[in-house]
C-alpha cells in the first residue's frame, strides 16, 4: 500500500479475534491502547452499524479500509468458522496487496496453531463433519499465519504485552512517538481543543495554529502530546524542536531542513548543499502529501521564512503548529506571504491561537509533589514548605519539575535553604529557579548531569539522552 493510500484508509488496524475468549478482556484493552494513541482501529462490535450486512462490512474493512490486521489467537479461535473465514480473507488480501498481518498468540503457542493440536485439533474434528469442503483452506491458512513473525504472550504481563504490540504497530505504520514527562497535570482541556481544531478544520484546508505562552509554561509538552495523538491521521509528519536556538547556529537552518525532509520522506536522506536548495526540496515534497508539522519555539516569522521560503504549496489538509512566546506571531499578512493559497485549495479561517494558561494552585502542588515525593500527595511535615516553594515558581511546570526533582529525598534544611533563595528572586525568573536546583545538588557528578540535561537535551528523546549520558559515564 503506497504512502498516499494510508491517509485514505478508514482504519489503520483491523482486529480479528474470538469474541467469547477476549472481547471483554485482552482485546478490549488492546483496542483502548491503540485508539488512545490515535491509531484508528476496527472491531466488529462497535464499528458495524445496525442493519448493515456484517460479512460485507468486515470484508470492506479488511480489503479496502485498513493497513494492518492484528489476528488474536486464543484457545477457542479455531472453533469459530467466522474467525477462520476471516483469516482466509486477510491472508488473500495480504497476497494481493501490501496489507500487513500481525499474529498475536494470546494463550496458545504458535506450534499449536500451525499444527492444529490441542483445542485446535478438537475444533477441526467438528469442522470435518460439518464443513468438509473448507477444512483444508482453513488448515492452510493457520499454517501460513503461524509462520509469519508474530508476538507471543508466554509468561509476560498482559499490560507489557499490549505495550509491545502497540509499539510494533507504530513501527509498521512509521509512527514514532515523542517522549514527554510521565506525569502531566491540567493540559487535557487545551489538548482537546487543539485536537478538535485538527479534526474539524476540514480535509481540504491548510491550517496553522500558534500555541503561545511564557517560557516554561508547557507549550512544547502540549505540542508533543497533540503530535503523538494525531500523527496516524497524516501521510507525513515532522517535529522540529528548538527552532529559535538551532537556527542561530552555523548551518543550523540546513540541519533543520534536512530533518524536515527526512521526516516527510520517512527516513530517506537527501543532500542539501545550501538553504535555497533545501527550500526548493521542501516545497516539492509538501505539495503532494498531507503533512503535520510542528515548529517548536519560534520567536520570529523570519525564521520560518528562512527555513521554508514563501508561498509554500502545502497539500490540502496539512496542518502546521507553532509554539511561541509571542501571541501576535501569526497575522493575515504573514499568512498571505507564507502560503500558496491557490495551491492549498482553501485557507479560510486558517490561523488559530491557543494560549497556555497558568495551572491552578492545586494542580501546581500536585505536579511538584509528584517530582519531589514520587506521588501527588504531600507529607504533612513538608506541606508548608511545598506550598511556599510552588508559590515562588511562578506557575511554571518546568521550574516545578526541576526544583521538585532536585529536592527529592533531601532534608528539611535543604528545603528551607531553597525557599530562602527563592524569596530573594524578583518575578520568579525561571533561570534563577533552575540555578537553585543546580546549587541544591551535592556533588559535581550530579551538577554536571543537570547542566547537560538542561542545556543540551531538553526536548530530546529519552532513550537518545540516556545513550549519550551513558557514554559520558553520567548514568
Amino acid at each position: 500500500m503506497a504512502v498516499s493510500e494510508i491517509s485514505r484508509c478508514t482504519y489503520h488496524v483491523f482486529l480479528s479475534f474470538r469474541g467469547e475468549d477476549t472481547r471483554k478482556s485482552f482485546t478490549d484493552h488492546l483496542y483502548t491502547a491503540l485508539v488512545h494513541l490515535g491509531i484508528r482501529t476496527f472491531r466488529d462490535d462497535e464499528e458495524i452499524e445496525r442493519g448493515n450486512n456484517i460479512k460485507d462490512e468486515i470484508e470492506k474493512a479488511i480489503l479496502h479500509h485498513s493497513k494492518i490486521s492484528i489476528v488474536v489467537f486464543s484457545k477457542n479461535y479455531a472453533a469459530s468458522t467466522w474467525c477462520l473465514n476471516e483469516l482466509v480473507m486477510i491472508l488473500e488480501h495480504k497476497k494481493s496487496s501490501k496489507h500487513i498481518v500481525l499474529p498475536v498468540f494470546y494463550d496458545v503457542d504458535p506450534s499449536q496453531v500451525k499444527n492444529q493440536t490441542g483445542s485446535y485439533a478438537e475444533a477441526f474434528t467438528q469442522h470435518e463433519q460439518n464443513f468438509e469442503s473448507m477444512v483444508q483452506r482453513w488448515r492452510n491458512a493457520l499454517k501460513e499465519v503461524a509462520d509469519i513473525g508474530g508476538m507471543v504472550l508466554q509468561d509476560r504481563h498482559e499490560s507489557q504485552f499490549i505495550q509491545d504490540i502497540v509499539k510494533e504497530v507504530q513501527n509498521k505504520l512509521h509512527l514514532i512517538s515523542l517522549y514527554f514527562p510521565p506525569y502531566l497535570v491540567g493540559i487535557d482541556p487545551l489538548v482537546t481543543q487543539i485536537n478538535q481544531w485538527l479534526e474539524q478544520d476540514g480535509a481540504n484546508k491548510v491550517g496553522i495554529a500558534n500555541i503561545c505562552g511564557i517560557g516554561g509554561i508547557g507549550k512544547t509538552t502540549i505540542a508533543k502530546v497533540v503530535y503523538n495523538q494525531n500523527i496516524p491521521r497524516f501521510e507525513s509528519f515532522s517535529f522540529l524542536a528548538h527552532v529559535r536556538e538551532t537556527s542561530q547556529d552555523c548551518n543550523g537552518l540546513v540541519r533543520l531542513q534536512r530533518q524536515l525532509i527526512s521526516d516527510i520522506l520517512k527516513g530517506k536522506s537527501y543532500k542539501i548543499y545550501n538553504i535555497d536548495n533545501g527550500i526548493n526540496k521542501i516545497k516539492e515534497i509538501v505539495r503532494c502529501r498531507r503533512v503535520l508539522l510542528v515548529l517548536d519555539d519560534v520567536d520570529e516569522l523570519e525564521k520560518i521564512r528562512k527555513l521554508m521560503g514563501t508561498q509554500i504549496p502545502f497539500h490540502p489538509g496539512s496542518k502546521i503548529i507553532i509554539t511561541s512566546r509571542n501571541r501576535c506571531l501569526l497575522n493575515a499578512h504573514f499568512i498571505s506571504i507564507m502560503f500558496d493559497l491557490e495551491a492549498s485549495t482553501s485557507c479560510g479561517g486558517l490561523s488559530k491561537l491557543f494560549e497556555v494558561k497558568e495551572l491552578a494552585s492545586s494542580e501546581l502542588l500536585q505536579l511538584f509533589n509528584w517530582y519531589a515525593f514520587g506521588h501527588n500527595s504531600v507529607l504533612e511535615s513538608s506541606m508548608a514548605y511545598a506550598r511556599s516553594l510552588v508559590k515562588h515558581c511562578g506557575g511554571l511546570p518546568l521550574a516545578l519539575q526541576v526544583l521538585g526533582s532536585s529536592l527529592s529525598s533531601k532534608s528539611v534544611s535543604s528545603w528551607k535553604n531553597a525557599l530562602e533563595k527563592l524569596e530573594e528572586i524578583p518575578d520568579s525568573k525561571i533561570q534563577e529557579i533552575l540555578r537553585i536546583s543546580y546549587d541544591s545538588l551535592e556533588d559535581d557528578h550530579d551538577k554536571n548531569l543537570l547542566l547537560d540535561v538542561v542545556c543540551l537535551f531538553i526536548g530530546k528523546d529519552r532513550d537518545y539522552t540516556t545513550t549519550i549520558l551513558d557514554g559520558c559515564d553520567y548514568c
